[in-house]
């Protein structure tokens, strides 16, 4: 990898779920528990179909690619019981802490874009309150006013972008995504994007990043003309 490779940018946003926090198998435990009430398995195929939409959008996805005979509302009521069963369990990814730091040490604005709603949000934090005390802010895709579309819409990254303090210009402003739609919502954006995937997804699914990695651990600042770690 060379830096001639990459623009330089003076910003970052982060996604959450996947990227900063090892929550996707904790989603995945708790829709199962309630897809398996009415006989079904929550597969891949329908969790990458999922994955970065808000909390709504991801319900109304799943009724509809499961068939299940119950209305949004009646998911969201059902999904929320086992999310507090399971969020407060969550930790922090590899590498994540050391980047952030360092970027926070370094004085470069860094921000959070997730398409989480606040309740499931702080269960999933309420154990790394001094960390997510680091960024800038933190917008909340699901409850955003300004954020009228889900992934892979742009929406949630240009709402995110536009709350720095100086407002950079979008191709200014690194994402840092896991998911797919994610990726395709900052590209949309015009901005730069590092994408950390599960490994189950179709290499394909991540042709439109910037820069595709399997860990944050893997992850050269200097490449987008950003401090180097020490």
């Amino acid at each position: 990898m060379m830096a001639s490779h990459y623009k330089p940018v003076t910003h970052v946003i982060f996604d959450m779920d996947g990227l900063l926090l090892d929550s996707e198998a904790l989603y995945t435990e708790a829709i199962s528990a309630v897809t398996s009430r009415f006989g079904k398995t929550y597969t891949w195929d329908v969790k990458v179909k999922c994955m970065g939409k808000t909390a709504r959008v991801a319900a109304e996805t799943i009724i509809f690619e499961m068939n299940l005979p119950i209305t949004v509302e009646q998911y969201i009521e059902l999904i929320d019981e086992e999310y507090k069963k399971v969020f407060p369990k969550t930790k922090l990814l590899p590498g994540v802490d050391r980047i952030v730091r360092h970027l926070h040490k370094h004085r470069i604005p860094i921000a959070i874009a997730t398409s989480s709603k606040k309740s499931s949000f702080d269960l999933k934090t309420k154990h790394h309150q001094e960390f997510f005390d680091l960024f800038h802010h933190i917008v909340l895709g699901s409850e955003d006013s300004l954020v009228s579309r889900s992934k892979p819409a742009p929406d949630i990254f240009i709402a995110c972008a536009s709350r720095f303090n100086d407002a950079p210009s979008l191709e200014k402003v690194l994402v840092f995504e896991d998911a797919p739609n994610g990726v395709e919502a900052a590209v949309a954006a015009g901005m730069q994007v590092v994408m950390i995937p599960d490994p189950r997804i179709d290499p394909e699914l991540s042709a439109k990043a910037t820069l595709s990695l399997k860990s944050m651990e893997e992850f050269q600042p200097e490449l987008f003309r950003l401090p180097k770690l020490s």
